[in-house]
């Protein structure tokens, strides 16, 4: 599938088979998201793989109650780092560029997984005190997303998307 083909498949899925995802194809994944850009290459984020069930369970518990997240295989959490960008960016690679970072490494990971025919949603609410305690992230460290990757077991209703001349707009200049 061509990057194109890829960003038109992908949609939030919200049910998951109870098939594991093969090493090769969670390794493109991780590549994939290694290879997202970043606030001058620092990749201000950090992603933590999650497999085991009671710990998805208690993430799907904190994104409040969405249990999909326990039903997938596995579950990736990305969380912004701002130790990596505060040094060359001061408060605004504290405030956002890690953010950034982490978002664009969450998009790749959708992308690849998708490209490789799996599945995914993107989960943004959750209480971000209760993940941190959950994955143990270090001082500084909160999470951004919970990525939940594995083959659908649901084909989602496609959602209508908002048409270009709504959302481009071209600066007229000066």
């Amino acid at each position: 599938m061509d990057m194109f083909e890829a960003v038109k498949a992908r949609q939030s899925v919200r049910a998951y088979q109870a098939k594991e995802i093969e090493p090769d194809k969670l390794q493109a994944i991780l590549a994939a998201v290694n290879q997202a850009p970043s606030a001058g290459d620092l990749q201000a984020y950090e992603v933590y793989l999650v497999r085991d069930g009671e710990t998805k369970r208690a993430l799907a518990k904190a994104a409040l109650g969405q249990d999909f997240i326990a039903q997938a295989p596995m579950a990736l959490v990305f969380a912004a780092n701002p130790a990596r960008a505060t040094a060359r960016y001061g408060s605004r690679g504290e405030q956002l560029y890690c953010v950034q970072d982490a978002t664009v490494a969450v998009a790749y990971a959708q992308l690849a997984a998708t490209a490789l025919g799996l599945a995914t949603c993107w989960v943004g609410a959750f209480e971000d005190e209760e993940v941190t305690r959950i994955m143990k992230l270090p001082a500084g460290q909160r999470p951004v997303a919970i990525l939940p990757v594995g083959y659908a077991a649901e084909t989602p209703r496609r959602t209508p998307r908002r048409a270009l001349t709504d959302i481009v707009h071209e600066h007229p200049g000066r």
